[in-house]
């Protein structure tokens, strides 16, 4: 991955997909009254090469997803750019644990008490610590991940009363339906957001305030309905390799 060469107009044609996709959340956020400033652009560079994520960092992007342990493993070594933030994406594996803290400042795919305590007692050993957020399934969705609606109050209560001292309980993450339509989009994101604030207020969380929410396809919804990320990958990147 991390030797694969790719053409100068493919490089020089991310800077512009990236201008294209800030274009877009700017334009959304001014037809929904919110501020640019307040959606960070998450480029979903999985399956891409390290020159591709170099481009999009002489870009200006310095926020970037993956969601296979051992290709992010490969990766992140290799850009030392300051400034620049990991997340992951993707469902996690016991075993694979261990590789969050100290590569990854954000987990956007929390969903089990277990998974979260092996991740979090790695970081309290390492001295870090993770921003997490809990993916929800909102649509029930049974090819989706996520904790169910109704098995969130309970997860957070369970991590609360648990002290994981390594995470920073963040906010909720979402996959909108497939296909789904403009109402289908917002009402999921909506429904996220109505989470969010329930959940804030029943646990007297005061830092979780973010949603990521939205993509390629559907970035607009989200943003209508208060997206603090948006993950975004084949709009800058192309089709997957």
């Amino acid at each position: 991955m991390a030797g694969t060469h790719i053409k100068r107009s493919s490089l020089a044609s991310i800077a512009d997909s990236l201008t294209t996709v800030r274009e877009r959340i700017a334009t959304a956020c001014e037809l929904y009254n919110r501020q640019p400033s307040d959606v960070r652009l998450i480029a979903i560079s999985k399956t891409h090469p390290v020159e591709s994520i170099r481009a999009a960092i002489d870009a200006g992007q310095l926020n970037f997803g993956e969601n296979q342990i051992q290709e992010a493993l490969q990766k992140i070594p290799a850009v030392k750019t300051p400034g620049v933030q990991w997340h992951y994406i993707g469902p996690l594996q016991s075993n694979k644990t261990k590789h969050l803290p100290g590569n990854f400042r954000w987990w956007h795919t929390l969903n089990r008490i277990d998974i979260a305590a092996r991740v979090s007692n790695k970081a309290v050993e390492l001295g870090t610590r993770i921003d997490a957020l809990i993916q929800v399934n909102v649509v029930n969705d049974p090819a989706k991940s996520g904790v169910s609606v109704e098995g969130l109050s309970p997860l957070v209560e369970q991590l609360l009363e648990s002290r994981l001292n390594g995470l920073n309980l963040r906010g909720l993450m979402t996959i909108g339906p497939h296909g789904g339509n403009e109402t289908a989009l917002r009402q999921c994101f909506g429904d996220l957001r109505k989470l969010l604030e329930t959940t804030r207020g029943q646990f007297g969380l005061t830092n979780f305030d973010q949603l990521s929410m939205g993509m390629t396809n559907d970035m607009e919804q989200a943003i209508a309905e208060g997206a603090t990320m948006v993950r975004v990958g084949s709009a800058i990147f192309g089709s997957r390799k």
